[in-house]
């Protein structure tokens, strides 16, 4: 019975010797009170009462948000400052023997950074270079806990709170520099405006001018093609009447007129002139005159 339950205890004790490490995880061992070994992922076996696992430390990233910093600036102005560290331990045994409270000690670390940086910088450089005293912080701080087994991957501000009399003034600032933008940008809208109309006009104008030229010109075109054309019916009415002329003489000439002839018709004529409404008539002195100009007439048909 005895022997019975000496191996039962045996078997208990066997079975909670072996320890199986969880992904992400690392098992620090002891040795009669020393630092044995890290066990990683996957099955061991430690030996009974000599040694233990003396802490189960997670490589998983980890996150510390502490808790908010007074914080001097250049210019003299305390604001308060939290920051969030994004920290991952990369070696187990420094981080269990490398410093008691590791994480009390990268707050500490943290907050003495950041008053050393932010102490060299105004409050609106504060407020503009996060991403500056973010890097100078993880640069520092991830030096500094190389020796504890621990990697800093970002640093992050996560909220500046100036005191209430600047968040004041700094209201009153951000509205006059809105409404000053809305002025710009109204003043912008009324000169765009007026340009649009002017160019507008602008364009009218030269769109009526363009037209009332285009309008001359071809009113000048028409009068000029009215005028040749009435130009070309007068040389064709005095070309009718000369081939009537030239017709008549023809036929005249066909006829044998003689000068007796010629000179009737010459009288009637001047009966026709003196039925006119003239005033004045001038006759020759001697009728002669209109027969022998008939008979020039007559020689002119003749050749």
């Amino acid at each position: 019975m005895i022997i019975a339950i000496l191996l039962l205890i045996a078997i208990v004790v066997l079975i909670s010797c072996i320890k199986i490490v969880p992904q992400a995880s690392i098992f620090v061992v002891e040795r009669l009170g020393a630092y044995h070994a890290s066990w990683d992922v996957g099955l061991h076996f430690k030996v009974p009462i000599i040694e233990r696992v003396a802490k189960v430390v997670s490589l998983k990233e980890k996150v510390a948000d502490f808790a908010p910093q007074p914080v001097i600036t250049k210019d003299n102005v305390t604001m308060q400052i939290d920051t969030v560290v994004y920290y991952q331990i990369t070696d187990a045994k420094l981080y269990c023997y490398g410093i008691d409270r590791p994480i009390s000690a990268i707050e500490n670390l943290t907050a003495t950074t950041l008053r050393n940086i932010v102490g060299d910088l105004e409050l609106d450089e504060t407020l503009t270079s996060r991403d500056t005293v973010n890097t100078k912080m993880r640069s520092i701080l991830d030096e500094a806990t190389d020796a504890w087994g621990i990697k800093i991957n970002r640093v992050e501000l996560r909220n500046i709170l100036p005191p209430r009399e600047i968040q004041d003034a700094m209201e009153k600032q951000m509205k006059a520099e809105r409404e000053r933008r809305e002025a710009i940008l109204r003043a912008e809208g009324e000169k765009r405006s007026q340009v649009l109309v002017a160019e507008g006009e602008k364009q009218a104008t030269i769109l009526k001018a363009e037209a009332e030229k285009e309008a001359a010109i071809l009113n000048a075109e028409a009068k000029k093609e009215a005028q040749i054309r009435e130009a070309e019916g007068e040389a064709k009415a005095i070309l009718e009447v000369q081939k009537a002329t030239a017709e008549g003489l023809r036929m005249l000439k066909e006829v044998g007129m003689d000068e007796s002839v010629l000179t009737l018709k010459s009288l009637e004529a001047f009966e026709k002139a003196a039925d006119g409404q003239a005033t004045k008539i001038i006759i020759p002195s001697d009728i002669q005159g209109v027969a022998g100009l008939a008979t020039s007439v007559k020689e002119f048909l003749k050749d």
